[in-house]
């Protein structure tokens, strides 16, 4: 494809960690989309690569930490959190440059990152203001499937319930912040499994419902290239709800909001019908965090009361022993002339 003259669009791959994002994104880049460079290195968790540029990795990282928010955090109010960040006008700017910078680059961008959707509306307002047309595609994969490949290759200690449970808050928060690009065609939902049984029928779809044209227009090369780059046994976890063993209400919240996202999947499937379901769903979920909370307070409590004791009992550093200069008298020291001290400090390596 000749780029010149080609519409700028940035291509957003949001979802959960663990669901394909890296592979549609690998994916849309050797068919030509430019992820920016630098890029996170693979490793033995992912070693086809992420696909991810280590600018955005990094500032995503800051500003959830500045925010106190985990990159699976299961609380829905860690979205006022990041959304609050997110206004901040130098912020925009900050991140409106960095795409200008890129699209000299080419005119159509793929950013992916699972800390991603934290950040849906600071990247948005960014790309409109470079004049470029905002798109997303959002993975889906079986959240029991995600849960299990977290626990895998993440050593995640905070136990299954909490994966699942920030699954559940990662995707109905986006897509209720993908939701305003429905009506300009701005958005799609894949399968992560329709994508490892024929990425071409699923690449093409997504190229054309969001007119990229790097999708659209590829060569027998690049299509010969993604055919080495796919390989089925990278869905290395398989498992399903019941392997969880999770609470009733949060399985049964699981298990809706899976089936009501498959419905956006499926051709005609954004519907307002929908839009409701997942609607009602987000507010299930609100509710029934905000009752585990109000019970589990006590262990909120006794956790920080724990780490407060054990910061108390830590043992105090050791004072520094006085140096050699330290022990001669100060009047005596005044005595020495001022080269033979800066001579002496020198043979000892001191600065002062």
């Amino acid at each position: 494809m000749n780029p010149d003259g080609v519409p700028r669009k940035t291509l957003f791959v949001a979802g959960a960690g663990r669901s394909g994002t890296s592979t549609l994104a690998g994916i849309t880049s050797k068919l030509g989309m430019h992820v920016p460079e630098p890029e996170v290195p693979a490793d033995a968790s992912n070693p086809r690569g992420f696909s991810e540029p280590q600018w955005v990795v990094d500032l995503h990282d800051r500003l959830l930490r500045e925010a106190g928010v985990q990159v699976s955090d299961s609380r829905p109010s860690a979205w006022f959190e990041t959304g609050r960040i997110a206004t901040r006008e130098p912020l925009r700017i900050r991140v409106s440059d960095w795409l200008e910078g890129h699209f000299e680059v080419h005119p159509e961008l793929v950013i992916k990152d699972p800390r991603l959707s934290w950040f849906l509306g600071l990247w948005r307002v960014a790309a409109i203001r470079t004049g470029a047309t905002p798109v997303y595609a959002t993975m889906l994969r079986p959240p029991a499937e995600v849960v299990g490949s977290k626990q895998k290759y993440y050593a995640n200690k905070l136990g299954s319930a909490h994966l699942a449970a920030s699954w559940v808050n990662m995707l109905l928060h986006t897509e209720r912040a993908t939701r305003e690009s429905v009506a300009d065609g701005g958005r799609v939902f894949v399968r992560y499994e329709d994508l490892l049984d024929d990425w071409v029928k699923t690449v093409m779809h997504v190229g054309h419902a969001l007119d990229i044209q790097s999708l659209i227009h590829t060569r027998s090369d690049q299509i010969r290239a993604v055919h080495r780059f796919i390989d089925p046994t990278l869905r290395r976890v398989n498992q399903s709800l019941d392997d969880l063993a999770l609470p009733t209400r949060l399985h049964e919240l699981v298990a809706e909001t899976w089936g009501e996202l498959n419905k956006l999947a499926d051709e005609g499937g954004d519907t307002p019908e929908a839009h409701t379901a997942l609607d009602q769903l987000r507010e299930a979920y609100t509710e029934l965090y905000e009752e585990a909370e109000a019970i589990s307070r006590s262990s909120a409590v006794a956790a920080r009361v724990k780490a407060l004791n054990e910061a108390a009992r830590a043992p105090e550093p050791a004072p520094e022993k006085p140096s050699l200069a330290d022990r001669v008298p100060h009047d005596v020291r005044a005595k020495i002339p001022p080269s033979v001290r800066r001579a002496a400090r020198k043979a000892l390596g001191r600065e002062r």
